[in-house]
């Protein structure tokens, strides 16, 4: 019989970082039943009939995301054997909030109080016998992040489990409060067990309509509500509130004593630097151009150009000896065998050379996922998203939009889903929109492609691309704002920000390997498929009447398909059938651009020198028309995969066409605007292209600078009174 343990905590109490010590490997990622908020679960390191659930952070069991809404509904139905209640031993007043809720439960809890070790070290103390007899549940003390105290931990909530005991709820309200409950306590039916009839009748108190919507009886204690709120001159749920706030101050000021109260903390001190007013946006530029300096210009280069020039090219040599690449190796078994010459094609020229130029690209992506892993782990980016909340407040958007697009920079699946963390429901799909625009590692191989082959390695190239989708998005948000449907003031911002602390290398890895294995197994999917169609439509046609095999690309079926749709691009500088193609397969998955050129360009044979793709490269583009072929990839439709997810998240039809318009739309005029005034300024040449540029930089003035729609409508109706 296998042991439920829920792991319950606060975002940032180091729950995650639990779960991964307890369970190592032995963990399994999915989606809730129904939803498609991320579920993991594992099994104890050492005892494989222990089951550990690791429920999305809250901070209540009043649930106003849908993230909330999952962890309580997880709770109430499934009801594991126990909960591990983590705790934020530097935080132990707020956290306890979410403690007070679950012990009204009637499930056996544990309570860890997490970061001792930062307790200790800051000379504060925490008296955890006298906080269990207050709290009437056993506590433990733990560090998730050194290790210590965590198996212990696991071992005593498999005991509670095994003994089956509810933890009784031992907190009491004030004497009125307490009145009222038992009264709506005795109104409950027998369909709620007596143990979970405190929980009720506290969230028919509060007016909690979710849970009212799961009882099959709701007695009518409306009465008995308003009675309360006149005596106590307050609404029902704040008076819930404050009632556990004063009893949570109670039990604080027995187990709880600051050595320093006044004395700023390390982080503290640090956050007076990274948050200032004036230096935090200089310090995130700066964080954010050494992370794409060091990941595409220097050490993911380095890599990279080992990965394609010996393991996807000639070879390399180790230890004195020859090592010969794939291509070779596989060519070479080729020829022994008598491959037909379609087949051989397809296998060097379509399976390898395409596959071959998406995983050229891996070693970046790794060295790039182990830094912002790292700065997600430490601290910094819940700063980050602070810091934004500042800028994009003043634009029409919630700080909260933020982390969206933070988790987007490395897949914009997740970041897209993780927008339902925003209660207002016009931000949220404003954010869905507006996601996708921040480059995800996906996008990261076009960016050095073109820093590469067009820009000389410059630099500037990778974090000017991130940069771009910033002002995308803050001028998306002044736009949008100023329309009827995202009128409003955006939600307030509310997050936590975790303690500075260094990350285990364990975590900062495995977060890496796990963006980058989901873009590895794309690789071999998707984007194999796609190689093969692009391979196959671009070695047959028809030649003098006949379909079959063709010795120049450019009879190919995707010639044909190219040169149809070039005329489109033609205005934004890469006109060729080649270009076409690659942004069009794009939008299966944006890794495709890389495979595209790497067939029509002969990237296999390329990577033999290392050079020759480059200079192809440079034959098809300039500096200007490359940059402009890099922000339309960066900012138009993303995959397939991420429209996907704005069709779940969106939930209509419209809205998704309307998404995936305007990032098209967008996309499109900033890379004209890119394309014809640069060549403007370059070449000095004036023509309809740079007009048709000015026209357009004149709209999104306007756009941005004309009064909201709200003011504008008001002003319409008050005048047309007057007139009658």
């Amino acid at each position: 019989m296998s042991i439920k343990i829920a792991l319950a905590g606060n975002p940032n109490c180091g729950k995650t970082t639990l779960f991964n010590g307890l369970t190592g490997s032995n963990q399994f990622v999915g989606n809730w039943p129904g939803v498609t908020v991320e579920k993991k679960e594992g099994r104890l390191k050492g005892n494989k009939e222990v089951i550990i659930m690791d429920l999305p952070g809250i901070y209540s069991l009043s649930p106003y995301t849908l993230e909330e809404v999952v962890a309580r509904n997880y709770l109430i139905t499934e009801r594991p054997d126990v909960i591990l209640n983590i705790v934020d031993g530097t935080n132990l007043e707020r956290n306890l909030y979410l403690s007070t809720q679950l012990m009204e439960l009637g499930i056996p809890v544990l309570m860890a109080v997490n970061m001792m070790d930062i307790v200790k070290k800051s000379g504060d103390e925490i008296n955890i016998g006298q906080l269990s007899k207050k709290l009437g549940c056993p506590v433990v003390e733990i560090s998730a992040l050194k290790g210590t105290g965590i198996m212990e931990a696991a071992g005593q909530a498999v005991a509670l489990a095994a003994q089956s005991r509810q933890n009784a709820a031992i907190h009491k309200f004030s004497a009125d409060v307490e009145a009222v409950l038992e009264e709506i306590e005795r109104c409950l039916g027998s369909g709620i067990p007596e143990e979970q009839k405190r929980f009720y009748a506290i969230k028919l108190f509060e007016r909690d309509d979710k849970i009212t919507a799961r009882m099959n009886m709701v007695p009518d204690v409306e009465h008995l509500i308003r009675r309360t709120e006149e005596a106590l001159d307050d609404d029902a749920e704040s008076i819930i509130t404050n009632e556990r706030y004063t009893y949570i101050a109670s039990i604080i000021d027995g187990c709880y004593r600051r050595k320093h109260r006044q004395k700023l903390s390390t982080s503290d001190k640090i956050d007076h630097v990274v948050t200032n007013r004036f230096l935090a946006l200089p310090i995130f530029a700066l964080v954010m151009w050494l992370v794409y300096y060091v990941s595409v210009s220097t050490v993911g280069t380095w890599a990279t150009d080992w990965t394609n020039d010996g393991l996807f090219g000639e070879g390399w040599e180790m230890f004195g000896r020859w090592v010969p690449g794939i291509p070779v190796v596989v060519g070479d078994f080729l020829a022994s065998v008598n491959c037909a010459g379609w087949l051989s094609s397809l296998i060097l020229d379509g399976i390898v050379a395409g596959v071959g130029a998406v995983l050229g690209f891996v070693p970046q992506m790794l060295v790039l996922f182990i830094f912002l892993a790292f700065l997600e782990a430490c601290g910094y980016m819940a700063r980050v998203a602070f810091i934004m909340d500042r800028i994009f407040r003043k634009f029409g958007l919630s700080g909260k939009s933020f982390i969206p697009m933070l988790i987007g920079t490395g897949c914009g699946v997740p970041g897209i889903m993780a927008s339902r963390t925003i209660e207002n429901d016009r931000d949220r799909k404003m954010t869905i929109m507006t996601t996708t625009f921040i480059p995800c590692g996906a996008k990261l191989p076009i960016i050095a492609l073109f820093a590469g082959a067009l820009f000389g390695g410059a630099s500037w190239v990778a974090p000017s691309a991130y940069f771009v989708g910033i002002a995308a998005i803050i001028c998306s948000g002044i736009i949008l704002k100023k329309t009827k449907m995202f009128a409003g003031d955006p939600a307030p911002f509310v997050m936590e920000l975790p303690a500075y602390h260094m990350p285990t290398v364990i975590n900062v890895l495995r977060s890496m390997w796990e963006r980058g294995w989901s873009f590895i197994k794309k690789a071999g999917t998707v984007i194999l498929l796609s190689t093969i169609f692009i391979w196959f439509t671009s070695s047959f046609g028809f030649v003098d009447g006949s379909f079959g095999m063709v010795e120049d690309l450019s009879d190919g079926l995707l010639a044909v398909i190219g040169r149809g749709i070039a005329w489109i691009f033609a205005p934004l500088g890469w006109g060729s059938w080649q270009a076409a193609v690659a942004a069009i397969t794009g939008l299966v998955a944006k890794e495709n651009v890389e495979g595209t050129f790497g067939i029509l360009f002969g990237f296999a044979e390329v990577a033999e020198d290392g050079q020759e793709i480059w200079g192809t490269m440079a034959q098809t583009f300039t500096a200007v028309s490359a940059y402009s072929f890099l922000v339309f990839n960066l900012l138009c439709a993303p995959c397939f995969a991420a429209i996907g997810a704005i069709k779940r998240e969106m939930n209509n039809a419209k809205w998704t066409w309307f998404a995936i318009g305007y990032q098209t739309v967008l996309a499109y005029a900033v890379s004209l605007c890119i394309y014809q005034l640069g060549t403007w300024f370059t070449t000095g040449t004036f023509g309809v292209g740079a007009v048709a540029a000015l026209l357009v930089i004149a709209l999104f003035i306007y756009l941005l600078l004309r009064p909201y729609r709200e003011g504008k409508s008001l002003t319409a109706r008050l005048s047309t009174g007057k007139a009658v």
